[in-house]
C-alpha cells in the first residue's frame, strides 16, 4: 500500500464503545467535528474523499460503519433483531458516537439512508447538534399513514423497499456475488447510467440493473474490492433490517409528525438522482426554515460524495465555515 501524500491527511482506524455498539470509525483532522454517515449498500468508504478534505480545512471528520455494517456489525453479534434498527437506534448510536469521542456538539452530515438518521438526529436531538446536511435524500417529515402499505399500494411489490421487507430473501441474493452486487448497484445508480427500475415479476433486486461492460470513471476495481472485503464477514442482513423497519420508525416517531428541523441546515443531490423522482426538494424550505442552500449537481447520480467528490467537499467545507 502506497504511503499518503505529506499534504494529505492520513485517515486512521480504530474501534469505539459507542453505547452497546463497538463502532468501527475511520477518522482525520483535529478540530470541530463532523460526522459522516454513509448509506446502502456502503460503508466508511463512500466518504473516502472527503475525510481528507474536510481534515485539512481544519476539522475532525469521523465517518464510522453504522449499525449492522462491516465493522461495527450487528448489535449484540449477528442474532441481532430486526426490532434492533429502529430510527432511534441509529440516531442513538450518533448521539453514543459523539459521548464516545467527548464532545457535545457536532455537526452531521448523511447520504442515502445516512441522511434520514443525520436529519433524525438534528430533529430529535438540536441541542447537540449545530448544523445538518443530507445528501441524495430530501428531508420528508413523518406523514400521515404507514409508509410501507403506502409503497405497496402506489408502486406494488416490484418496488425494492417492498421486495427487501422479505425476511432472508435479498439477503441471500445480494450476497450470493457481492462483486457483481456491487458492481450493479453502483454502476446502476451513477450520473452514467440510465438507472435502475423495477424488480421484473419473478425477479430480484440485481435484475433492475445489467452488469456494467466498464466502470464509470469516478468508480474502480479496488473501490469494488473494498466493498466487497468490508461486507464479508457482517454481510447484509444488518443493512437490510434497516428496511425493515420503516413501518415501525413510522409508529414510533408519532410525536414528530409534520415537524420541522430547526437547525441550519444544507442539501445536496445529483439531478440524475432517481430518489428525486420520488422525494422531490422543491418545498425543503418549509420543513428546513434554517436551510442555506440546497445544491443540484448536474450529470451527478445517486452516489454524489464519490462522484462528485471535490463539489461535495466545497460545499461541506463552505456550511461548516457559515456555521462558525
Amino acid at each position: 500500500m502506497t504511503e499518503p501524500a505529506a499534504d494529505v491527511p492520513e485517515i486512521t482506524h480504530r474501534h469505539v464503545q459507542a453505547g452497546s455498539l463497538n463502532m468501527h470509525i475511520a477518522e482525520a483532522g483535529q478540530g470541530p467535528l463532523i460526522l459522516l454517515l454513509h448509506g446502502f449498500p456502503e460503508s466508511w468508504y463512500s466518504w473516502r474523499h472527503q475525510l481528507t478534505a474536510l481534515a485539512a480545512a481544519g476539522y475532525h471528520a469521523v465517518a464510522p460503519d453504522q449499525r449492522g455494517y462491516c465493522g461495527t456489525g450487528a448489535p449484540g453479534g449477528a442474532d441481532a433483531g430486526v426490532g434492533e434498527y429502529t430510527i432511534l437506534h441509529l440516531t442513538g448510536d450518533v448521539i453514543a458516537l459523539m459521548d464516545a469521542l467527548g464532545e457535545d456538539q457536532a455537526v452531521v452530515a448523511g447520504h442515502d439512508w445516512g441522511a434520514p438518521v443525520a436529519w433524525h438526529t438534528a430533529l430529535f436531538r438540536p441541542d447537540r447538534i449545530r448544523g445538518v446536511a443530507g445528501l441524495s435524500v430530501p428531508y420528508r417529515p413523518r406523514g400521515s399513514a404507514p409508509p410501507i402499505a403506502t409503497l405497496r399500494a402506489a408502486l406494488g411489490e416490484s418496488f425494492y423497499m417492498v421486495y427487501f421487507q422479505q425476511a432472508g430473501v435479498a439477503d441471500a441474493e445480494l450476497s450470493r456475488d457481492p462483486a457483481a452486487t456491487f458492481r450493479k448497484v453502483l454502476c446502476g445508480l451513477s450520473g452514467e447510467a440510465p438507472g435502475m427500475g423495477l424488480i421484473p415479476a419473478g425477479g430480484g433486486f440485481l435484475d433492475a440493473a445489467p452488469d456494467p461492460n466498464e466502470l464509470p470513471l469516478w468508480l474502480s476495481q479496488d473501490d469494488i474490492d473494498a466493498y466487497v472485503g468490508q461486507y464479508r464477514e457482517a454481510g447484509f442482513t444488518g443493512p437490510l433490517n434497516w428496511y425493515r423497519n420503516l413501518d415501525r420508525n413510522w409508529e414510533l416517531t408519532g410525536a414528530w409528525q409534520h415537524a420541522p428541523i430547526s437547525v441550519p441546515a444544507l442539501f445536496l443531490a445529483g439531478d440524475r438522482d432517481p430518489v428525486l423522482a420520488f422525494i422531490s426538494p422543491d418545498a425543503l424550505a418549509a420543513v428546513l426554515p434554517r436551510l442555506t442552500r440546497s445544491v443540484i449537481l448536474p450529470g451527478c447520480g445517486h452516489w454524489t460524495q464519490q462522484e462528485r467528490p471535490a463539489q461535495v467537499s466545497r460545499e461541506l467545507i463552505s456550511f461548516l465555515r457559515g456555521l462558525g
